[in-house]
């Protein structure tokens, strides 16, 4: 694989971008986001990415099954 030049941009995850979005929205809930992290000390922005971490994974594990779940009701389950 080459690598980019500058005027190109990977593809980008869906999946990765809503994670983002999660990681994000989790963070605002404690008055934080991603920037004001770096300001916190190393265990206190740890800990709090740990726990933004989670709550994105629920999330998107969470939307996987209602999307699985509505496929099988509209009958596009590509199983």
């Amino acid at each position: 694989m080459s690598p980019l030049t500058p005027d190109e941009t990977p593809l980008e995850d869906p999946q990765a971008r809503l994670e983002k979005v999660c990681i994000e929205a989790y963070l605002r809930t404690k008055g934080h986001t991603l920037q004001s992290l770096k300001k916190l000390p190393e265990a206190e922005a740890k800990q709090l990415m740990i726990e933004a971490s989670i709550y994105a994974s629920t999330m998107l594990a969470q939307f996987e099954t209602r999307e699985r779940l509505l496929q099988e009701l509209h009958g596009t389950s590509q199983q």
